[in-house]
């Protein structure tokens, strides 16, 4: 018995327009998927590290203002150096980077500043002691312990 029309399996009369139909879907799929994971991606980045490299300019600044090249120079350099390399890295936009090297030349001339003002505090009590001195002397008062 042959068989008949309806029971042969249908065959697209278009077979084109399905592949471009479903190009086409695939395409939106793929755009949407793009367009809702751009904000996820973007907020994700590592913003620049603006605050962290005003803090430590202003930390140089602050330690270059107490003398800090005639006390601790070693200190002040290592800050000086650290605080040009943030400044490249973030001109390179190596955020990270210029975050560690910020945040080191802040410390470190947070530290030079530190040494500092104990330097010249200490240079000032070796001055009051030997304005004490001189003034027991003459007054020819013993030196109390």
């Amino acid at each position: 018995m042959p068989a008949s029309f309806a029971q042969m399996p249908r065959v697209s009369q278009y077979p084109r327009r399905v592949r471009s139909h479903m190009r086409t879907t695939l395409l939106v799929i793929v755009l949407t998927f793009c367009a809702l994971t751009a904000p996820i991606v973007a907020a994700q980045r590592t913003p620049l590290p603006t605050h962290e490299l005003a803090a430590a300019q202003s930390a140089v600044a602050r330690a270059e203002n107490a003398d800090a090249a005639q006390y601790a120079s070693e200190a002040l350099l290592r800050a000086k150096t650290a605080l040009s390399q943030a400044q490249a890295a973030l001109a390179a936009r190596k955020a990270a980077d210029a975050t560690g090297l910020a945040k080191l030349a802040a410390a470190e001339a947070d530290y030079a500043y530190a040494r500092s003002r104990d330097a010249t505090q200490r240079s000032e009590l070796a001055r009051r002691r030997a304005e004490l001195g001189e003034l027991r002397q003459r007054l020819g008062m013993e030196r109390s312990p």
